[in-house]
């Protein structure tokens, strides 16, 4: 008689959720550090606050510097590798039944592209906590050295312009998905309430819109290093927060802007608890 369980699907693996889990709450943590960091500077709040103190590799010496910062730090890097992997399993599993059109491969390339990104901001992190240290804190170095390679290469100003308008699209297209209320979907159907969930979907929309300034602003100096060929105009959110901040109210602007990131993390906390994650 055969056996009917052997053929029956297993359940999908825990681990692939709470890694989930945990890498959603990691990223909430850093950008609402990030966009408190970027406020305390628009408005000139607490000792030597500055935009080069609000990117992520600041964030990561700011957390260092606390009691037990190392610990913490070391718990943050963990949820990042948690994130990564979440990720990559999510591209190459296809856990979501994106299928394989090139609008689903899109996306799953989308998903590839943030796991390798917050697997470097992991790393990064694990150097700090072991007292290595690169860059001048604002994570523009890596840029800037990413647009000088491609800067070296045959048709680099070309190359360095793709980059640019990728990073401007990608900007453009988080500020659509946040009007759109295309987001919604990640808390929808985790049967909260309608008031709990009327405030997940309003701090989302803000925080993806400001997501969405901070990559424009990156592609757009990424455009001026390609027209330019001058690797050294490229740079990163602090230095982003800094364009924003040497702007027509800039304070008000950049203040605005830090506000929306803090909100994202919060979202990112809620996803962390409430989104239904697929694993299978």
């Amino acid at each position: 008689m055969t056996d009917i369980s052997s053929h029956m699907p297993s359940p999908p693996p825990k681990w692939v959720e709470n890694f989930a889990r945990v890498g959603l709450a990691a990223k909430g943590v850093v950008y609402c550090l990030v966009g408190i960091l970027a406020f305390m500077a628009a408005f000139e709040l607490g000792r030597n606050s500055s935009t080069q103190d609000a990117g992520k590799q600041g964030v990561f010496q700011f957390i260092l510097e606390q009691p037990f910062g190392k610990w913490l730090l070391g718990i943050v890097a963990i949820g990042l590798v948690c994130y990564t992997i979440w990720r990559i399993i999510q591209a190459v599993q296809d856990t979501e039944n994106k299928g394989n059109d090139a609008k689903a491969v899109a996306v799953r390339i989308r998903y590839l592209f943030s796991g390798l990104v917050y697997g470097a901001l992991a790393y990064l992190a694990a150097k700090m906590v072991l007292g290595q240290r690169s860059g001048n804190g604002s994570g523009s170095d890596s840029r800037e050295t990413l647009a000088s390679e491609l800067l070296q290469q045959p048709f680099g100003q070309w190359l360095v312009g793709i980059l640019a308008v990728g990073t401007m699209a990608a900007g453009v297209y988080q500020i659509y998905y946040g009007i759109s209320d295309k987001y919604k979907k990640k808390v929808q159907g985790a049967g909260l309430k309608h008031e709990l969930e009327g405030k997940m979907v309003r701090m989302g929309k803000i925080g993806y819109i400001a997501r969405g300034v901070v990559w424009l602003v990156i592609g757009f100096m990424f455009l001026k290093a390609a027209m330019s060929s001058n690797a050294q105009k490229a740079g990163g959110s602090s230095d982003a927060f800094r364009f924003l901040e040497d702007s027509s109210y800039g304070s008000f602007l950049l203040g605005a802007v830090a506000v929306g990131l803090v909100f994202y993390g919060i979202f990112m906390f809620m996803r962390a608890k409430y989104q239904p994650i697929s694993t299978s």
